[in-house]
């Protein structure tokens, strides 16, 4: 056995449930705060919630925020996210995606709180488990909305609690589902493979690594490029491997610092080679950092790895793991405000935007279209767009992404001249709608 994981007592075995049901009502409270305070935006949340509701309704994917009509599995391939819908159903609103974010970010917490006693005994295991749930890849995903990755983390967590105690099968079944939650995860799953080989498992080790590897290309290749209408991947951007060399070393320095650099004496770390290394060799400098939910997947790869490695050494591991945990949640609730307008401006905002009637197609600025997506079809208002729908709605202050307030405001001055009326203003919303 790589870890030992012999008999324990009956409270011992509550520990991780208690810390995963601890997890769970932060996260939420964490998302629903954001949304709340309009801090959720249109990209991501928005996004998602059009593909969830499509499934709902029965219908093909599309992300209307994407472009009108937009097919969504042409920008990424999650049709996991199908499993959502008869939740969504049931409480058709954003909140039932970040709250179910939250559920499955916390229940990765289970494998890894559960290893960390086996190492550490019940008070310094709770101690890496806390360290966990703190962990700066999860509280930075908690606190930008909603994505599909959130599917992959407790996969990844129990497909690796799986190989620590020599579980084989069921650690490549648990990484399986890998393969409808984005394009570049099963390469994951072919990682699986490469650790079962390492461990003399070649035969179902080759499997995976050939099956892993054999969706990436088709989904990359193939699959992808026919379902996006440019006919191609939509986010290759290029390489540029060594671009950014100081932001990336910190990026992995963060990485490995929460275990005391313990992880890095465990084969478990070659699980992170695929998500890193498309991240490190991508042009796009949004993926070198600690920002956004792209380590939110490496987290409890690091975490089980370094207990790991951790069996005989790196007794400062919890408290590492604390600490750092600690300065992540320093960092990131600096980001948890009040948002930019008052409890009063934000009634005074959902009671114009409840003007618009249910069903009708909405251009929506970023923080608004949240609040519009489980009822309307909302299109971006972006500035450059030449989409007409009926309503417009656009926030003060605007945003200035994607493109610059000058454009956005001639955007709005050009809907006016040309046929558009405001029916609606206040100092935090324009509403128009077209005559």
């Amino acid at each position: 056995m790589l870890i030992d994981f012999a008999p324990v007592q009956v409270r011992t075995r509550t520990v991780p449930f208690f810390v995963a049901a601890v997890a769970f009502a932060g996260y939420a409270a964490w998302s629903l705060q954001r949304l709340r305070t309009f801090d959720a935006s249109g990209f991501d949340l928005g996004i998602f919630e059009q593909v969830v509701r499509s499934y709902a309704h029965g219908h093909w994917p599309v992300a209307d925020l994407l472009g009108a009509g937009a097919p969504a599995l042409g920008d990424h391939f999650h049709p996991i996210l199908a499993l959502l819908a008869p939740f969504y159903l049931l409480w058709p609103s954003p909140a039932c995606l970040l709250v179910a974010q939250a559920f499955l970010f916390a229940l990765s917490a289970v494998p890894v709180t559960r290893c960390a006693v086996r190492v550490f005994g019940t008070r310094r295991g709770a101690v890496v488990g806390v360290g966990y749930v703190l962990s700066w890849g999860l509280l930075s995903a908690v606190n930008f909305d909603f994505h599909e990755v959130c599917f992959a983390v407790p996969m990844v967590a129990f497909a690796a609690e799986h190989l620590l105690r020599e579980r084989w099968r069921a650690a490549v079944w648990c990484a399986l589902p890998l393969v409808l939650v984005k394009e570049d995860l099963p390469l994951t799953l072919a990682a699986v493979g490469v650790v079962l080989v390492l461990n003399r498992q070649r035969r179902l080790g080759w499997a995976a690594i050939g099956f892993g590897v054999a969706c990436s290309v088709l989904l990359f290749l193939v699959v992808l490029p026919a379902l996006n209408p440019a006919g191609v991947y939509a986010h290759g951007g290029g390489f540029a491997p060594f671009g950014g060399a100081i932001v990336k070393v910190s990026m992995l320095l963060a990485l490995l610092v929460p275990t005391a650099f313990a992880a890095l004496r465990s084969p478990l770390l070659l699980l992170a080679v695929p998500t890193l290394l498309w991240r490190l060799v991508s042009a796009n400098d949004r993926y070198w950092g600690l920002g956004y939910h792209y380590s939110a997947v490496l987290m409890p790869i690091v975490f089980l790895a370094g207990l790991h490695g951790a069996r005989r050494a790196a007794r400062l591991l919890p408290a590492c793991a604390l600490v750092a945990g600690l300065a992540s949640l320093g960092l990131q609730a600096a980001h948890l405000t009040d948002g930019v307008w008052t409890p009063s401006q934000r009634a005074g905002i959902d009671a114009v935007l409840e003007r618009i009637p249910s069903g009708a197609t909405v251009l929506a600025s970023n923080r608004l279209a949240p609040r519009l997506t489980s009822r309307c079809t909302v299109l971006f208002f972006d500035g450059v767009t030449a989409e007409r729908p009926e309503w417009v709605a656009v926030a003060r202050p605007e945003q200035s992404w994607p493109t610059t307030l000058a454009t956005k405001a001639f955007a709005l001055g050009e809907l006016e001249d040309t046929g558009y009326a405001r029916v609606e203003e206040t100092d935090s919303v324009v509403l128009l709608h077209r005559e």
